[in-house]
């Protein structure tokens, strides 16, 4: 009777690369791209020069403070992070790489995590770079005003910290976007339509039918405004807003989500589209 040699146990099969390894691919490929440094370095650049000029013309002003104008050029700040991330978004689809790239991960939804990852932390590093070039842009009118700004004092950390986090929403939504649509353009104009244009609709309808020299009373408001104001606190910018709010209180007849209902508000509008796109990735044909 004869033993039989155990054969070694075949290793189980991988459906593809480790998800450390996709990030790590994911994040050449943003470093490679022009477009990441040059939108990073524009939103930098302009946003320090918008704080720097909006500082220089308050600086006469007999109660100038100069931290008063660290937010002047910080609500536009959000559309190079966007930018950025509709780029990643539909990076993959617009140049064709997708077939090689859903080749080498065929379970497809890790490369939109790693793409997510990426853009989260690439973001991250540009809007810090951001609320430190808009505190460089308040520094020479403090200094002709022979004063130093008190970047501890009373919001400012929260101004700093919320742009930050508002500009990572911004860039995911951007990506989800993108990575739902898979085309630039059509992404681009929905993420602007609903940060940029949205607001602006929003706050011209809070306004119809109401009489601006009539005195109101803000615990009650008109109905139709307090309606659009709700609205508004649940769209992206109205929880950027108030990340960044140092005074807090919501808008009149809206609830008071505070800095952590905003959050998770602007990480809803990140999620759900991004669930979205994982969903079209895994059911359908690419193209």
């Amino acid at each position: 009777m004869t033993a039989t040699a155990e054969l070694p146990a075949r290793p189980a099969a991988r459906s593809g690369p480790s998800f450390a390894r996709v990030v790590r691919a994911e994040w050449t490929k943003l470093l490679g791209l022009r477009s990441t440094h040059v939108v990073a370095a524009v939103t930098v650049v302009v946003t320090g020069l918008l704080t720097h000029l909006s500082a220089s013309a308050s600086s006469g002003d007999p109660g100038f403070v100069a931290t008063r104008n660290l937010g002047d050029a910080l609500p536009l700040a959000f559309l190079g992070p966007l930018v950025l991330g509709v780029l990643v978004g539909t990076g993959e689809f617009s140049t064709g790489t997708f077939r090689s790239t859903f080749a080498a991960v065929p379970r497809r939804v890790p490369v939109l995590l790693a793409q997510a990852v990426v853009t989260a932390a690439a973001v991250l590093v540009v809007g810090v770079l951001t609320v430190g070039a808009a505190v460089l842009g308040i520094l020479p009118a403090a200094a002709s005003r022979g004063t130093t700004p008190d970047l501890a004092g009373a919001g400012v950390p929260q101004l700093l910290l919320g742009t930050v986090g508002f500009l990572v929403g911004a860039g995911l939504l951007g990506l989800a976007a993108g990575a739902l649509l898979r085309r630039p353009v059509p992404a681009l104009v929905a993420a602007v339509v609903v940060l940029l244009v949205a607001p602006v609709v929003l706050a011209f309808a809070a306004g119809v039918g109401t009489d601006p020299l009539a005195e109101h009373d803000p615990e009650h408001p008109p109905a139709a405004t307090a309606l659009v104001n709700t609205v508004e606190t649940f769209t992206p910018v109205g929880a950027g807003s108030a990340l960044t709010n140092p005074g807090g209180g919501g808008l009149d007849g809206a609830p008071d989500l505070g800095a952590g209902g905003s959050a998770l508000v602007l990480a809803g509008w990140v999620a759900v589209p991004l669930a979205a796109a994982a969903i079209r990735l895994r059911r359908r044909d690419l193209g």
